[in-house]
């Protein structure tokens, strides 16, 4: 099985914070995780264990295979602070 993450582009952020009303960043939003064979796989299994995606206006979304199997235990985090 195979690891992906799913992502779109639709709905807005604001960054932490925000005294705005209107949304302040653009990015992408995570809708998340499943596992299989392939992309449509995946997707199926992400609709079957999150049922309530299907009740939600996001309707664009991008799937992307993730290479690392354990990608949370190996994730590099960067500090904007730190570069500023």
């Amino acid at each position: 099985m195979k690891n992906y993450i799913f992502i779109t582009k639709q709905g807005v952020t604001y960054q932490p914070n925000s005294s705005s009303s209107e949304p302040d960043i653009e990015n992408c939003q995570v809708i998340g995780f499943a596992k299989g064979s392939d992309e449509n796989e995946a997707m199926k299994n992400l609709i079957k264990e999150n049922e309530y995606l299907l009740k939600t206006n996001f309707n664009e979304i991008i799937c992307m295979e993730l290479k690392n199997e354990d990608h949370y235990s190996k994730a590099k985090y960067f500090h904007l602070e730190e570069y500023k």
